[in-house]
């Protein structure tokens, strides 16, 4: 005869909308192991078996409800087994309590996501030895660098395992517990900044969200402007991406953050300039540049090893082509000559705002090839925002260039 806690373990895994097998590799996903099968979730389900109280705390952080609530479930599951007892004698209270912790802390349905589930683990408070933490925070640092080279695609799936991965250590994080949650919330806002990406715009959302609250937990502002400077990619308006960096710039303000805050600027000129603020943006561009050249880029953070000469020489195209300046024409020059011949990481970038700075300026001929330059580049070492910058370039493309367009067009689908 089935038993509440059977009960409660299937209603758990149907309000995550997964199959047996789905729970399985959920599980899986936060143990760091394999261990988990099909089977045994169905052994479990029946009653044939009851979890042990280490596989009860990954089931509870997979299904986002508090771990000693499903312990002390399990608990009264093993004493109702010995005995024989049956749910025949189950209390008012009994019932209530277990209805209220199907839908306890996070809901089943958010912690059927990677966010979800970090957030749960937040929540519980830290307490992993050294190598493991190091393993895990230099493992984050390198997805950042991957980003330059890896499609959203391919990226999304390593990031997400590696947050569940930083989520199953947080609980017992220790002495590592404020570099692990800052690790976790660089790895959340990397999944975030894919997912929008890839058009997840709530997913991406979600993610900021819970990078902002790593930030808040540790104590570490930079790393809400790094969730800040990547939502503001997808605000609705000019107006509130200028509101939103700039509350980025203030997260990177003192020593040691140098690189961010030149990130930043850029992207404040960017907006300033889509904006018609030429001032504005001229200004914002000559501290990014400034702030830049004093940076350290090998002792600061793991996610503003993406910020290059190559990016710098990206946001600047970008902001002298959408204000139709002069210095357009030297700094595309100077572009193309640092991207020599053979294209580095995070030159598709470069070449995408080269393409649109070059159609925008009104240099329509070279525009067109560089895009084509952009289209073959984009295939061969895809990267995030690779689409966005494709979307763009097809815009502007003069119509006797249809036929590219519409390949731009589909690279975006």
């Amino acid at each position: 005869m089935p038993d509440p806690f059977a009960d409660l373990l299937i209603r758990l895994r149907k309000d995550a909308g997964r199959s047996q097998e789905k729970q399985a590799d959920a599980i899986n996903a936060v143990s760091g192991r394999d261990t988990m099968t099909r089977r045994e979730i169905s052994r479990y389900e029946n009653f044939e078996n009851i979890p042990t109280n280490h596989t009860i705390g990954h089931i509870a952080a997979a299904c986002g409800v508090p771990f000693e609530d499903l312990q002390r479930e399990a608990q009264a599951a093993r004493a109702r087994k010995r005995t024989g007892q049956t749910n025949a004698g189950e209390g008012e209270e009994d019932v209530k309590r277990r209805t209220l912790l199907g839908g306890a802390v996070v809901s089943v349905s958010a912690a059927a996501e990677p966010w979800g589930r970090l957030a749960f683990a937040l929540s519980r408070g830290a307490k992993i030895d050294s190598p493991s933490a190091v393993a895990l925070i230099d493992r984050a640092a390198e997805l950042h660098v991957q980003e330059l080279n890896l499609s959203a695609r391919r990226l999304q799936s390593r990031v997400e395992s590696h947050l569940d991965a930083i989520t199953a250590a947080l609980p017992r994080a220790g002495e590592h517990e404020r570099a692990l949650t800052i690790a976790a919330g660089e790895t959340a806002a990397l999944a975030g900044w894919v997912a929008w990406d890839l058009g997840e715009q709530d997913k991406a959302d979600a993610y900021y969200e819970v990078t902002s609250q790593c930030a808040a937990i540790a104590g570490h502002p930079p790393l809400r402007a790094l969730a800040l400077t990547y939502s503001s990619y997808g605000a609705s308006t000019p107006k509130a991406k200028l509101e939103i960096l700039s509350q980025a710039a203030s997260d990177v303000r003192g020593h040691g953050n140098a690189t961010a805050a030149a990130w930043i600027l850029g992207r404040h000129a960017e907006e300033a300039a889509a904006a018609g603020d030429e001032a504005g943006a001229l200004r914002a561009l000559e501290r990014a540049r400034f702030a830049y050249d004093f940076a350290d880029h090998t002792s600061e953070q793991a996610w503003v090893r993406f910020v290059t000469p190559y990016r710098m020489d990206s946001l600047a195209l970008s902001v002298y082509g959408q204000l139709k300046r002069s210095e357009l024409t030297e700094t595309a020059e100077s572009a193309i000559d640092r991207l020599g011949d053979e294209l580095p990481d995070g030159g598709v970038v470069v070449l995408g705002d080269l393409a649109s700075a070059l159609l925008r300026g009104g240099d329509v001929d070279q525009g067109v090839y560089v895009s084509r330059q952009f289209a073959s580049a984009a295939q061969a070492k895809p990267n995030t925002m690779g689409k966005d910058r494709a979307a763009t370039i097809a815009a502007s493309l003069p119509d006797r260039e249809r036929e590219l367009a519409l390949h731009l067009r589909r690279f975006v689908s």
